[in-house]
């Protein structure tokens, strides 16, 4: 096949794969790409549908709040806890489900359950585990101790990274796995023909051919850390403890009181970290792949 048959062979498939996309490109636009860049100017105005610009003064106002501050405080520590415990658990049980053993098959099944579990669901697990009258609480008194109401506590964010990691382990597990797989055993064979120990075949052979998964498991963790919105809210209502009020607390009670300013100005900066952190995780991948090479 020559050059130019096969360039336009190319050229209508590219054209039948854009005339398929089209509906879901234009829906994307439609629901998130146009109204994102509108919560962008309106992050620049003083009010909606017409507002005179004002440059940063909204950004400004945010950043002094007070409400702003600890939201943000308690999503970074939120996320700085949750993420590595998940990492690091997530990364044990696929390295413990990667060998044969008795019952994998169903200890497999059993850590991804929660993914198919709707939000309401778990939501109502971990408030009869939690509730001033739930299990523990009763647990609690049955051996003669004092109830604790525990989403009006500091061990409120206990709570909730163990709910994240709950509700995610089950997926990074699988992600592990799948990179697990895909290391060649003849790697392992040859060092322990070499004589290497099981701790150096850890290090050297599965950790350094598991880093590109590792950077795409983060990256998800780490987005998928800001989304646990859904279960804090329904726990812990609009205005939860302090140690759990987070930045989708802040932006839910921004829109509620129609402060679009302070709310489209909110989620521009947590876009714009959130943006900051993928690029730096995808550029330390990008060197590693290339040093590994």
């Amino acid at each position: 096949m020559n050059s130019s048959r096969f360039g336009g062979l190319l050229r209508r498939d590219g054209f039948k794969a854009i005339w398929f996309l089209t509906p879901s490109l234009v829906g994307f636009a439609l629901f998130y790409i146009i109204p994102f860049l509108m919560g962008i100017y309106e992050s620049f105005t003083d009010g909606s549908l017409g507002g005179t610009f004002v440059g940063f003064d909204n950004y400004k106002e945010v950043l002094n709040s007070s409400s702003f501050r600890k939201a943000s405080a308690n999503t970074l520590l939120f996320t700085s806890i949750g993420v590595p415990l998940l990492i690091l658990l997530s990364l044990l049980l696929a390295l413990l489900l990667n060998k044969s053993m008795y019952l994998r098959n169903w200890l497999r099944s059993s850590f991804i359950l929660p993914l198919v579990v709707p939000v309401a669901s778990i939501v109502m697990f971990w408030q009869i585990l939690f509730d001033w009258n739930g299990t523990l609480n009763a647990w609690l008194h049955h051996f003669h101790y004092g109830r604790v109401d525990w989403m009006q506590s500091n061990g409120s964010m206990s709570i909730i990274v163990l709910m994240y990691i709950w509700k995610n382990i089950g997926y990074n597990m699988i992600l592990f796995l799948a990179g697990l797989q895909s290391i060649p055993k003849d790697y392992y064979e040859t060092a322990q023909i070499e004589g290497a120990s099981r701790p150096r075949q850890l290090i050297h052979i599965t950790l350094v051919y598991l880093t590109p998964t590792m950077f795409f498991v983060v990256l998800i963790s780490i987005i998928n850390s800001f989304k646990v919105f859904r279960e804090t809210y329904l726990l812990a209502g609009d205005y939860p403890y302090d140690r759990i009020y987070m930045m989708q607390h802040y932006m839910n009670n921004m829109f509620f009181t129609l402060d679009i300013q302070k709310l489209t100005s909110a989620a521009t900066l947590m876009v714009v970290c959130i943006i900051i952190l993928v690029m730096g995780l995808l550029s330390i991948e990008r060197r590693f792949r290339d040093n590994f090479e």
